[in-house]
């Protein structure tokens, strides 16, 4: 992947779905954009009931638009995808546990009981996994630090490690850094997604 020329002509279902990919890594990026301004806002650590409903939405939106990546990424070994797909299903999971025990706030739970982030974790773990993926093949560093970080500060997180600052400080550098990793991935030409698709297994 990343070759200066296609290995084949891209077929209509290629295009399709490498725009669809690299549409989802741009929405999530921007959805967790969102959520880092949610985060900071002052009525976030008072449980107000519009920032709950915000938080909430734009969360289902971020499995909506990070699942659009992970059916629709473009890897040479299937058994990565298929690792892939059921890390999703675990993250699906987890956001119905999450809105199971809020009754449906699920920021009322991270708030109340801090170890309800650890459910966020296999989410982090399919955002980072496209993020090293992208890093691999095309030296972006910024995706493995985005694969290191976002398990970690969950982790934190969880264990009420991290002061008021340090949550929205947290959220907001990985903000950033998706926004920069998204610029940089998604301009590329559609073909270096693709790669050579005789070497798919």
């Amino acid at each position: 992947m990343g070759e200066a020329y296609p290995f084949q002509p891209l077929t209509k279902k290629d295009k399709v779905t490498v725009v669809l990919y690299r549409i989802g890594i741009a929405l999530s990026s921007v959805i967790i954009a969102i959520l880092a301004y949610v985060l900071s806002s002052p009525s976030y650590y008072q449980n107000d009931i519009t920032i709950s409903m915000k938080f909430d939405i734009l969360l289902i939106f971020l499995y909506m638009s990070v699942g659009l990546s992970v059916f629709t990424i473009h890897l040479y070994v299937s058994k990565f995808k298929r690792f892939l797909k059921k890390l999703y299903y675990l993250s699906a999971v987890s956001l119905i546990i999450l809105f199971v025990i809020g009754k449906g706030d699920v920021l009322g739970v991270l708030i109340d009981k801090p170890f309800g982030s650890i459910l966020l974790i296999p989410l982090s773990g399919c955002i980072g996994f496209i993020t090293a993926k992208e890093a691999f093949c095309f030296k972006l560093f910024e995706g493995y630090l985005l694969t290191l970080i976002m398990p970690l500060y969950l982790l934190l997180l969880s264990m009420g490690s991290l002061t008021m600052q340090g949550v929205s400080l947290g959220i907001i550098i990985i903000a950033l850094m998706l926004i920069l990793f998204t610029f940089r991935k998604v301009f590329m030409p559609l073909h270096y997604d693709i790669g050579d698709k005789s070497a798919y297994t």
